[in-house]
């Protein structure tokens, strides 16, 4: 198992409850597939460097985790098909 780190965006428009409901999802996800999620930062909502889906802003989740591929790919698989997250970024931290 490997360290990394998550960056996701979420749609700006939801409720503060959705949000927290989201991040707490999918923190579950990674979780339930062996993952150890150490850290999670809501960064809040930002200006994007460009649209996404019509948005200039969304709300920004940063994690860092213990996780195998397993854990890594549901995590993608899952966040590329909900509508609720705009973008994510993995990135595998040095050892």
């Amino acid at each position: 198992m490997r360290n990394y780190e998550i960056m996701y965006i979420v749609r700006p428009n939801l409720e503060e409850a959705a949000i927290k409901e989201t991040v707490e999802r999918f923190n579950k996800i990674l979780t339930d597939n062996g993952a150890e999620v150490t850290e999670t930062e809501e960064m809040g909502k930002k200006r994007l460097a460009y649209e996404i889906e019509d948005f200039t802003e969304g709300f920004y989740v940063l994690l860092k985790l213990t996780a195998g591929k397993e854990a890594l790919d549901e995590f993608n698989r899952l966040s590329s098909i909900n509508d609720n997250i705009l973008r994510t970024l993995t990135v595998r931290e040095e050892e």
